[in-house]
């Protein structure tokens, strides 16, 4: 009897040895890390998407100079004209309609260039998440962290606070890094 409960105890310390094996074997994941920041600093696509921002903001820009300067003549007219008169009160009616449509065309193409560059920002972020999966699985990844450095040293305590907040990733020795892989599909899906 004794012999048994000494063959069944080696055999399960055995048997939980390969078990324990095995088990740590498929737990163990592939981990890879991708900077999502790089690939927006560096990729294709924003930096096309820059350029033409630039060419729209300073076309816009152009814009509201010439209504700013049309503003500023109506005013030098308004100036020589008698105040109280017909004149006078329709030039001024014309004056404030003009720097009304000034300040609704500046919100207005505020809030254009804000909308377009959160969709871009969005469709890119999609593309890169979507690439990120497509490279892991051809490269046998089971995990991919973001791995972005911070923008150290921080302009004040709030943005430092933040950035030690966001920053989850502290170590990646022995991780493949996959960010140029991503970029380089993501660059070639957006042509």
């Amino acid at each position: 009897m004794k012999l048994k409960s000494i063959i069944v105890m080696v055999l399960v310390i055995v048997m939980s040895g390969f078990i324990t094996n095995a088990w740590a074997a498929d737990k163990c994941p592939k981990i890879g890390v991708v900077s999502v920041r790089k690939i927006f600093q560096d990729c294709k696509r924003n930096t096309k998407y820059r350029q033409e921002m630039t060419a729209e903001r300073d076309k816009l820009e152009a814009e509201l100079e010439s209504l700013s300067k049309d503003i500023d003549a109506s005013k030098s007219k308004l100036k020589m004209l008698k105040p109280g008169s017909a004149d006078y009160l329709s030039g001024m009616k014309d004056v404030f309609d003009k720097q009304g449509s000034l300040q609704a065309k500046q919100e207005y193409f505020k809030r254009q260039m804000d909308l377009r560059e959160q969709t871009v920002i969005e469709q890119l972020f999609k593309d890169v998440l979507k690439a990120t999966g497509e490279v892991a699985k051809n490269k046998g990844l089971d995990l991919v962290f973001e791995k972005s450095e911070p923008d150290l040293p921080a302009s004040n305590s709030n943005e430092l606070t933040l950035t030690i907040s966001t920053y989850k990733v502290l170590y990646t020795a022995g991780c493949e890094d996959i960010t140029d892989a991503v970029m380089a599909k993501v660059d070639a899906n957006s042509t």
